[in-house]
């Protein structure tokens, strides 16, 4: 692996290269391995988000609620030659989930560039949406699936952030006095219209340490993945149906219930 070429690339640019450079691989888990539980528990959602499926909403009183309906529809048709509106889509449900309850003093933010050095150079990894605190520490990451548009894999763009951002918040820690952690569970999520897949990268300082100075880690990364077992997994339907279809929606808003336990 010594042959590979490795270079000050941004997070945006990452590919599978990037990833086959620092000795990194992904591997799906089932939804007890994962979360280390078979049953997932009911999303903290008021009941009208999982049984209202009608557009534009009506007798909807909450405004929280009609948000959630008016960008489920749009994120779910990307206006040609444009980007869709997910990243919108993904900042509300994560608050009306409480994903900005869960740290404290943190909230919901959307495009944050976050600074990367690797290979003696200094570049950037921007995440369409995070979780971030008032200290700037980010806690969770969100990628947009751009492959309506083009054909890069969102995996390694968000596995570039949470290196990033591991690389970032121990920067925050020197800075305060504080000792570096030498490992983190980083918590990712990529989004296909409505349709999220959940990661769980473990960040370490050695392989940072690689990254930095350009070289092959000898120890793997493993990134472990979850699809949420929906019962139309269509690849084409994905962005089309995603959330708007019921049944879809209860087994996703429960894994996004299950994923808080990630975040801190």
């Amino acid at each position: 692996m010594a042959t590979l070429i490795r270079s000050t690339t941004p997070g945006s640019s990452w590919t599978r290269d990037e990833l086959r450079a620092y000795n990194i691989t992904v591997a799906s888990q089932d939804i007890a391995t994962f979360f280390g539980n078979p049953t997932l528990p009911q999303p903290s959602i008021r009941q009208v988000t999982l049984e209202d499926e009608t557009y534009p909403p009506e007798g909807v009183a909450n405004k929280d609620d009609r948000k959630f309906f008016v960008y489920l529809e749009d994120a779910t048709k990307p206006p040609p030659g444009e980007e869709s509106s997910v990243d919108t889509f993904a900042t509300h449900l994560l608050s009306l989930l409480g994903y900005d309850e869960l740290v404290s003093h943190c909230y919901v933010a959307g495009r944050r560039d976050i600074p990367f050095f690797m290979c003696g150079g200094n570049t950037h990894a921007k995440t369409d949406a995070c979780v971030v605190n008032l200290h700037t520490e980010i806690f969770l990451l969100v990628q947009e699936d751009k492959r309506f548009q083009s054909e890069v894999n969102p995996e390694p763009q968000l596995i570039a952030e949470a290196i990033a951002s591991f690389q970032f918040n121990n920067g925050l820690l020197r800075k305060k006095g504080k000792k570096p952690i030498e490992k983190k569970t980083v918590p990712g999520i990529t989004m296909i219209g409505t349709t999220p897949t959940f990661y769980k990268i473990e960040v370490t300082q050695d392989l940072v340490d690689a990254i930095e100075t350009a070289q092959y880690p000898e120890s793997p990364t493993i990134v472990h993945k979850l699809v949420p077992p929906v019962e139309d997994f269509d690849g084409s339907h994905l962005r089309k149906d995603g959330m708007k279809t019921l049944s879809n929606r209860a087994v996703i808003l429960r894994c996004f219930e299950a994923f808080k336990q990630f975040v801190g």
